[in-house]
């Protein structure tokens, strides 16, 4: 298994969470704006990266007929304002019958109510009635930044939640940034400990770490 199917699995398997994730990229990686549409999902996966722009989702139609399995689906939107990149019809075509694992969008998306009755897995900037228009845009886009944002976004990791989506980039898709999430897995399993069970406060937690000069404490869970 190779490292990025290594780090999604773990991911998965532990749900670890976004806030988790963003701690280990040193407090980066989130989607600004980017909230689900629908509550406790949790989603982890390579992503496969596609666009609109020009306030048309024709391009966004073109694409997603090639999309793998199993990937999530990150839609860029470029110059699209405030109108909703598609809907329903989409999510399901991508979802349903490419069996993708979630949808992700920094644009908008549309048929709130089909979105939230199918509970379906979604991460966006909002919801509006008012959608891209399917027609093929008068110019094509631009090659530069096609290719900037295919090689930024394209196989590397999106992981979300209730909290919203970070990306973890392709540079750090390594066997150190998987010894990170163990470290940071462990690090939350002590902080709620001594939370719980030593009634420390979190200024002794989180800021001073009192537990690291506790040597019993440590070697116990070493031993764990």
């Amino acid at each position: 298994m190779e490292i990025r199917e290594r780090i999604i699995d773990y991911l998965v398997r532990n749900r670890v969470s976004t806030t988790e994730v963003a701690d280990a990229l040193g407090k980066t990686g989130v989607l600004p704006n980017v909230m689900p549409v629908n509550r406790g999902h949790y989603k982890a996966g390579k992503i496969k990266w596609i666009y609109a722009y020009e306030e048309s989702n024709w391009p966004i139609h073109e694409q997603v007929q090639d999309i793998e399995e199993d990937c999530v689906v990150f839609v860029e939107a470029f110059d699209c304002g405030d109108r909703a990149v598609f809907g329903e019809l989409v999510s399901k075509y991508i979802l349903l019958y490419h069996q993708s694992r979630a949808i992700v969008t920094n644009g908008k998306m549309r048929d709130a109510a089909g979105l939230i009755k199918e509970n379906w897995p979604i991460w966006c900037d909002g919801l509006t009635p008012v959608g891209c228009f399917n027609r093929k845009p008068e110019k094509d886009f631009d090659e530069e930044t096609r290719k900037e944002h295919s090689e930024k976004y394209d196989g590397a990791i999106a992981v979300c939640d209730d909290c919203g989506v970070v990306i973890i980039p392709k540079e750090c898709i390594t066997e150190e940034f998987l010894i990170k999430l163990h470290h940071m897995e462990e690090q939350e399993d002590i902080w709620f400990d001594r939370l719980d069970h030593y009634k420390e406060s979190t200024f002794d937690i989180v800021c001073k770490k009192k537990y690291l000069d506790d040597q019993v404490y440590m070697s116990r869970r070493n031993l764990e």
